[in-house]
């Protein structure tokens, strides 16, 4: 029996996105949800950091809002920045997208913030986004 697709799930629907985006496609195929063994860069890895869910006056569950983490790795800092660039092209102010199995629908998707780092001998661009579901 399968189990309803919750916003817990969000993180295989922001992965289909990228996978399907050309703009990343171009720059790397290796996107891994919360981390990595195999870190061959240039790579993207995606968590989700934060979940606030709003009651509706009925007591039922109403729309969750997700913070999600998108962070681009690459040797070279020119290459980070267009991967993170291809990223927010793909994900930012996404909305009424449905997973390829029709169980996830993502309302809107916007990016609220973004660090860029040094880490592990390679460049890191962090993207953080909302994503309503």
């Amino acid at each position: 029996m399968a189990v309803n697709k919750t916003s817990l799930s969000i993180g295989a629907l922001i992965r289909e996105i990228l996978l399907d985006s050309a703009d990343v496609a171009a720059r790397t195929n290796k996107v891994y949800p919360v981390a990595t063994d195999k870190a061959e860069l240039p790579y993207i890895l995606y968590r989700r950091s934060a979940l606030e869910q709003t009651a509706q006056k009925t007591g039922q569950p109403g729309a969750d809002t997700v913070q999600l983490e998108v962070i681009c790795f690459a040797a070279d800092y020119d290459d980070c920045l267009e991967l993170a660039e291809a990223v927010r092209g793909a994900l930012d102010n996404r909305r009424g997208m449905q997973s390829n199995d029709e169980t996830l629908a993502l309302s809107s998707c916007q990016l609220v913030d973004s660090e860029e780092a040094w880490q592990d001998d390679a460049y890191v661009q962090q993207l953080i986004f909302n994503v309503k579901v």
